[in-house]
């Protein structure tokens, strides 16, 4: 089989990976013109591979959806935490543009991202007026596979 080839990034292209995100975040949404809404949903729906942050308003109706691939993520950074607090940053300064400032929030998932991005909401100054855990349970469900023979 032999070695496996481990490719290590030069500082410098780190540097350049690093300021494409920040490009992708500074790039000005262009948002509908909506009365005001005063309080919204916050869903993160966080697997392994990726993690998704969709903004609705009071009745469910989504306003805006980011998520660590839209941003500029690729592979496998796309389900670290760190790719998932930049997502979160990207929904509250969405909320501080449409004056949202009071969220519902629902987290869904098992993934690296999910207190991440909670907290990095929180620290953005969003009022986090209650958190629920949406994650679907099965309560017996399908049959399991049969055993494997070796």
């Amino acid at each position: 089989m032999g070695k496996k080839r481990i490719v290590k990034k030069t500082e410098k292209e780190l540097l350049e990976e690093k300021e494409k995100v920040d490009q992708k975040l500074k790039k000005d949404i262009s948002l509908k013109p909506l009365e005001r809404v005063g309080r919204g949903r916050i869903y993160i729906s966080s697997t392994y591979n990726n993690t998704i942050i969709t903004l609705t308003d009071q009745l469910g109706n989504v306003l805006l959806w980011r998520s660590a691939g839209n941003i500029g993520f690729k592979g496998t950074k796309k389900g670290t935490s760190y790719a998932a607090s930049r997502v979160a940053q990207a929904i509250a300064e969405i909320c501080n543009r449409l004056k949202i400032k009071e969220v519902d929030v629902f987290v869904k998932g098992i993934g690296g991202g999910r207190d991440t991005a909670l907290r990095t909401l929180s620290n953005q100054g969003l009022e986090i007026e209650s958190i629920r855990d949406v994650t679907p349970i099965p309560h017996n469900g399908c049959r399991p596979r049969k055993p494997r023979r070796v």
